[in-house]
């Protein structure tokens, strides 16, 4: 891990963060590597933001950077999902809330392991997800959210993916800066994350990837 790269993502520094990451790109340094550096970097704005030691435009500003950094090192690496064997996700920002910036990495990262994603982008009606889960024959479905309003669009999606009948097809994972245990009881879902390391270990674990 670059910890230059880590501090000027910290530190909000685009253009130092993004010429970091070309160089270590034409050192050799593996992409995904680059990429999960600058994730480890976002993991940490997001504590912070979590524990009211970071503010809204500092996660945003993170966000922004990050797609850079991608852009830099894997042109075209967000393009359409493509079909595979390893699982099928859905995910998106629930109702009410607009922000991206994890679901984004996520969706990333997933991609990168091998999954087919199909993201649904912000403030996702109910029956977007249920209608999707239906198109795609998904097998995990996440539930993203900055907003503490998010947790009662999670809760009232997973009440509608259930009323759908297809409860038992999927499993659920919510996530987000706010998001713990007692977000995932109270939503309902199958499990939670803050990081985009653990939305990737929970999908593996599921589709029987390993932990």
């Amino acid at each position: 891990m670059s910890q230059a790269l880590t501090d000027a993502i910290l530190g909000m520094r685009m253009d130092e963060a993004v010429l970091l990451a070309k160089r270590m790109l034409d050192g050799g340094t593996d992409p995904l590597a680059i990429i999960a550096n600058g994730s480890e970097a976002m993991d940490v704005i997001g504590r912070r933001f979590a524990e009211g030691e970071a503010f809204l435009p500092e996660l945003i500003m993170g966000g922004e950077i990050m797609k850079a950094i991608t852009t830099e090192v894997m042109p075209g690496g967000t393009g359409p999902a493509q079909e595979t064997s390893r699982g099928t996700v859905v995910i998106g920002t629930v109702h009410g809330d607009i922000h991206d910036i994890g679901k984004d990495i996520v969706v990333l990262m997933l991609g990168i392991e091998g999954y087919a994603v199909h993201d649904l982008g912000i403030d996702v009606p109910v029956e977007d997800f249920v209608a999707a889960i239906k198109e795609h024959d998904a097998d995990v479905v996440g539930l993203s959210g900055l907003l503490t309003l998010a947790f009662d669009a999670m809760r009232s999606t997973v009440d509608g993916i259930a009323a759908a009948g297809l409860r038992d097809k999927v499993k659920i994972m919510v996530g987000g800066a706010p998001v713990d245990e007692s977000v995932r009881a109270y939503t309902g879902a199958d499990g939670w994350g803050n990081d985009v390391g653990h939305a990737v270990r929970l999908a593996a674990e599921w589709t029987g990837g390993g932990a």
